[in-house]
């Protein structure tokens, strides 16, 4: 009931779940219902079992890399589990994380050693499963997937071995910025590749060392960790750096425990805003040179999302005693307006003003807070000038971005033309049933042209 609330006291909101739900064109069609063995629809199961966000959005990708993937998130989420379960003895775990991607040359494997309350515990269960589609993948994709595997394991296992992480959480913020990477950094490092080798995305994102798909993984992790400050709190557990906390309190439960420490504890979510944002330059960079469509949807959805909740925990005590999220409605419509790159860049922009605009001139990093926003402003001005903003006669200076624009342009359009029949569809019915019952109600009442 609050959420049909929140799209009637929201009405742009309300037109733009509408049109989510009853307009929306798929670039391509669903697969899990036109699976052609009973491994790869069950696999499709476990996806929304396991997480039914992504696999909304994995479904639509492209038929070269959906399979992919989908078996690439299942793997890690299978991965993540054993990290994740406490039940598990740390004799067993630490030997299987390190070595989770040789179970990948195998055909029947499978754990059953998961606790029975463990949520994702099927996808070990059944990991056979998994393992007979992704053995049915390209060699160059398996490989991709067991090579992070590998990596994201052995992190896993060095971070439930490392005694201060677990007794006094993220130290520094290099600290920070490594246990996001081995999360989440890496994530954004098997999925370039894989988008480089299908040609979906400028093979420069694997050659810059994978600085801007670490900073995809980051922005996205940071944002997460900023928002569940509570929550984790509550499972024994914090990701936020000491280097950045300390600054402010000598206890973190003490922002949402002590009242007169609130404005230190708003003064520290903003510095962890301002930490994040300092990725937003590198994502747009990234999302600038991904070419296919519905790969560049996928890639873009997450990240609108978090810019949009950085945007609602910045500077608000809320985050402090339970979870911030953003509403049902924004995120329908935030999907609908990120499948173009300008429309990437739009958003971001809005979200950016929102959060300068929230500032407090009384936060120690008000200035920088100020200077950054302006910075990524500045940014995307740079990528799609306002009316007028440019003398008459004058062009942009050539550069390696205005390049990769000009390139993708013809690809931005053929999607804004979907975008436009949407529209165009869903504001015919919207004016034939306004007709339909502006005429209702004149027949109920009687009255007379």
């Amino acid at each position: 009931m609050g959420k049909v609330v929140q799209l009637l006291t929201h009405p742009t909101e309300l037109l733009a779940a509408i049109k989510f739900f009853g307009f929306r064109q798929s670039l391509h069609s669903s697969t899990s219902s036109q699976a052609n063995s009973d491994e790869l629809k069950r696999c499709y199961e476990l996806l929304h079992l396991t997480s039914r966000s992504f696999a909304a959005v994995i479904e639509e990708l492209h038929p070269e890399l959906r399979d992919a993937i989908m078996i690439f998130y299942l793997v890690l989420r299978a991965l993540d589990t054993v990290e994740d379960d406490m039940t598990i003895d740390p004799e067993t775990k630490i030997p299987l994380l390190r070595h989770f991607d040789e179970k990948l040359d195998t055909k029947n494997w499978t754990f059953n050693g998961s606790g029975p309350n463990e949520k994702d515990r099927a996808v070990l269960v059944e990991f056979d499963v998994i393992l007979k589609i992704y053995h049915e993948l390209k060699p160059q994709y398996q490989e991709i997937i067991k090579d992070i595997t590998y990596k994201m394991g052995n992190g896993m296992a060095d971070y439930i071995l490392d005694e201060n992480f677990n007794l006094n959480g993220v130290g520094s913020v290099e600290d920070y910025d490594l246990y996001c990477h081995y999360v989440a950094g890496l994530v954004g490092e098997g999925l370039t590749k894989l988008m480089v080798l299908a040609k979906f995305s400028d093979k420069s994102l694997a050659e810059d060392k994978f600085v801007k798909s670490n900073s995809m993984g980051l922005f996205l992790q940071k944002t997460n960790i900023i928002r569940d400050y509570h929550e984790d709190l509550q499972d024994g557990r914090s990701f936020w750096p000491k280097d950045i906390w300390s600054k402010y309190t000598d206890s973190l439960p003490s922002f949402h425990k002590d009242a007169s420490h609130e404005e230190k504890g708003l003064a520290c979510i903003n510095e962890l805003v301002l930490n994040a944002l300092g990725h937003v330059k590198h994502v747009l960079e990234f999302l600038s040179l991904v070419k296919d469509p519905s790969t560049f949807s996928f890639c873009a959805i997450p990240q609108v999302m978090a810019i949009a909740t950085l945007a609602e925990v910045y500077n608000n005590p809320k985050v402090l005693h339970g979870v911030v999220k953003i509403r049902k409605g924004t995120t329908c419509k935030l999907i609908l307006e990120s499948r173009t790159f300008p429309g990437v860049v739009r958003i971001f922009r809005k979200y950016i003003q929102v959060i300068n605009h929230k500032s407090s001139v009384r936060d120690p990093n008000y200035l920088k807070i100020g200077i950054k926003c302006g910075e990524i402003e500045q940014f995307c001005e740079s990528l799609y000038p306002s009316l007028h903003a440019l003398p008459k006669g004058a062009k942009l200076p050539e550069g390696r971005l205005t390049k990769a624009l000009k390139s993708r342009k013809e690809i931005d359009e053929s999607v804004q033309k979907i975008i436009d029949q949407e529209n165009f569809n869903a504001n015919f019915v919207f004016g034939f049933v306004a007709v339909l019952f502006i005429g209702l109600i004149l027949f109920i009442t009687g009255y007379k042209l």
